[in-house]
């Protein structure tokens, strides 16, 4: 499927600000024009199914993500890992990934909505547009609901498949969200590298983890021990301590 030069629309929208752990993802998406009346290809049939991912059940999410590729003009999707989120903070690393999707978009947008409040810096991105920030869009334009499905859908596929690394932590039940279970699991194993130490329950965790006592083995705890001289590690005379 061809497109001939004009102008176009990118949606974007991201997912993972509220995580835990994990990358924040955004993706951008210029979608063709609305399917005529009376069509019965591919894009006719996904086109009325578009709408902010959240109100999709996963399984419609996973059917959609590669129709919505493979019907779009042009798609790019952009991540910002736990680390740059704790150097940048959450927000600007959500900016970050915008960014990223936005430059990887194939065809050049002419006018770009962003889901939210606020603009990533559009200096730099190699192309002139018309950028508008526009609260809720993901449920009210087909292209901000698009990228919606495809940061949702990159983002809960990167952490399934990060999940058997980290078993402790049951990402792929949760994806990092702050659930009981997860809360539960930082308490009991601490803090893994996927996890965002700017985020209050993980400071918490590390936090507790260094307040913690060092644990003395059993067979260890109220014995002596000889002392030895670091210069000849000769034994010195015996040293009590208590665990």
């Amino acid at each position: 499927m061809t497109w001939p030069a004009g102008n176009w629309l990118a949606g974007v929208d991201e997912a993972g600000r509220g995580p835990l752990a994990g990358p924040v993802v955004a993706a951008a998406v210029i979608l063709p024009p609305p399917p005529v009346p009376g069509a019965t290809d591919e894009w006719a049939a996904v086109f009325p199914r578009l709408r902010d991912s959240k109100k999709l059940s996963a399984a419609a999410r996973a059917d959609l993500a590669p129709r919505i590729r493979a019907c779009a003009v042009a798609w790019g999707v952009g991540v910002a890992d736990a680390a740059e989120i704790d150097a940048l903070n959450i927000l600007r690393a959500t900016h970050l990934a915008m960014r990223r999707a936005l430059l990887a978009l194939t065809v050049a947008p002419t006018q770009v909505v962003v889901d939210g409040n606020r603009l990533p810096p559009t200096a730099g991105l190699g192309f002139t547009a018309q950028f508008e920030a526009v609260v809720k869009a993901d449920a009210t334009v087909p292209a901000v609901s698009a990228a919606s499905i495809l940061a949702k859908t990159w983002r809960d596929d990167w952490m399934d498949a990060a999940a058997p690394h980290y078993a402790p932590w049951q990402f792929k039940v949760h994806k990092g969200y702050p659930v009981p279970a997860h809360l539960e699991a930082l308490r009991a194993h601490g803090v893994s590298r996927l996890h965002r130490p700017s985020f209050a329950p993980v400071r918490a965790a590390l936090e507790a983890a260094r307040a913690a006592p060092v644990p003395v083995p059993a067979h260890l705890a109220g014995a002596a021990h000889v002392a030895v001289n670091d210069a000849t590690g000769s034994a010195g005379g015996a040293t009590e301590f208590s665990a």
